[in-house]
């Protein structure tokens, strides 16, 4: 079903820039049959320090700007949007329904947006109001009341709404990771919680999967492993935020399926290749990105994270330029099978889970076979070297290690082709 009572017709985007503790309007989107407009706001176009919310998507001037041919809003507000738990938790509130019976229901964007918390990742939010900010659910959980979230339930204190959903009624809403903001006095984390339905450790299999690429060399987002409520928790720090003495800066984020100036109907379409075109145009520090872009990929490879789709890759705008964020969403995934897929393409239309491709694809991102050999060397060395280690400080059974070894980690299809190069490895 399709939720039309009350559909909203419009909604005003808020904006933190640069170094700012308070947003300003930017401008409205409107309904416009299936597509969404965007106009910017006369007082945001002569804002000193107003910036395009993205370029070439939204650049400043007046007047109603469609989105891009094939989409129906442009790509860096649908980025601003809730992701599927959050989309799942509002269907939740306003139905009622949970687990499979959510999945008929649906809203339309404005709805999303104007339903979902006000903390979100980057630096945009969405009011009703062109005039007054009132964030929703403005108060991310503490991580003390985190911590001790059973002793509250058991003494009758409530959670935070977000806490409550995704601690008590994870599993029952269903179709996506629980998860929720929580912060403490200079630190904001997305924190990401262990379900009842899981049939492995996914919750350690990240935090593993994210300290191994740290001792890896790649660039990732610092992670701690605690529990809640007999629940493992990852908590994943924002790279997005930071505090100050007068409150918390917000920094402005695009995905990588905005860049590529994409959808999620056309996220089969994005490409290793495309993404590093734009870096070598757009970013800061284009040869030392696209080193961090491969060792990205190859490493996904290396322990079987193929969830890298084009919104698992971000970049931090100023209104001019586009700078990697650290990495995000590295998790061992489940296969049924020996065979697997990236969720990018990585090689002439070709997205299998390969090394070998990776090496053809090496002169996109201005590296040559030698070095790419060697990067990849490198990775599967200190893979070998920590994996234990590693494991330990997570507390991964011995079951679990044995599900992940050779199996996501290090598995063998991720080397067909290559045994030349990484046969002595394997």
């Amino acid at each position: 079903m399709t939720s039309s009572e009350s559909t909203p017709a419009e909604a005003y985007v808020w904006i933190w820039l640069s170094g700012a503790t308070e947003p300003v309007v930017a401008g409205r989107i409107e309904a416009d049959g299936q597509r969404y407009v965007f106009n910017y706001g006369r007082s945001y176009l002569e804002h000193d320090n107003a910036i395009p919310i993205y370029l070439p998507e939204l650049p400043l001037g007046r007047g109603s700007q469609p989105p891009p041919p094939g989409l129906q809003m442009a790509s860096s507000l649908r980025d601003a949007s809730p992701d599927a738990w959050g989309r799942r938790v509002i269907i939740n509130r306003l139905t009622g329904l949970k687990g499979s019976a959510a999945r008929s229901a649906e809203f339309d964007e404005l709805t999303y947006m104007l339903e979902s918390g006000s903390d979100r990742m980057g630096a945009l939010d969405f009011q009703e109001s062109p005039r007054d900010y009132v964030p929703r659910l403005a108060e991310n959980a503490t991580l003390d009341e985190m911590l001790t979230s059973a002793e509250r339930v058991d003494l009758g204190v409530p959670l935070t709404p977000e806490l409550d959903q995704a601690l008590q009624h994870g599993s029952s809403i269903g179709g996506a990771r629980p998860k929720a903001l929580v912060q403490d006095e200079e630190k904001k984390y997305i924190a990401k919680f262990s379900a009842t339905n899981d049939t492995y450790s996914v919750v350690k299999a990240e935090f593993i999967a994210m300290q191994l690429a740290k001792l890896a060399g790649i660039d990732v987002a610092p992670v701690k492993l605690t529990g809640a409520s007999g629940k493992d928790v990852l908590l994943i720090e924002r790279f997005d935020r930071e505090a100050t003495d007068t409150g918390w800066t917000r920094r402005a984020m695009v995905s990588a399926l905005t860049m590529l100036g994409l959808d999620e109907m056309m996220a089969r379409y994005a490409s290793y290749r495309d993404l590093a075109e734009i870096v070598r145009a757009r970013f800061t520090h284009p040869a030392a990105t696209l080193r961090e872009l491969f060792s990205r990929l190859t490493f996904n490879i290396l322990v079987g994270n193929n969830d890298d789709h084009a919104r698992n890759h971000a970049a931090f705008w100023d209104g001019v330029s586009l700078t990697l964020t650290p990495a995000y969403d590295i998790c061992p995934q489940a296969r049924t099978g020996r065979e697997v897929n990236q969720a990018m393409l990585i090689y002439n239309g070709n997205k299998e889970s390969r090394l070998s491709l990776c090496l053809e694809a090496a002169h996109n991102f201005l590296l040559s076979e030698e070095q790419a050999v060697n990067i990849v060397k490198k990775q599967v060395a200190c893979i070998k070297k920590n994996w234990h280690t590693v494991c330990d400080n997570a507390e991964l059974s011995e079951v679990d290690r044995n599900f992940f070894w050779r199996r996501q980690v290090l598995n063998r299809y991720a080397f067909q082709g290559s045994e030349r190069y990484f046969g002595d490895l394997t």
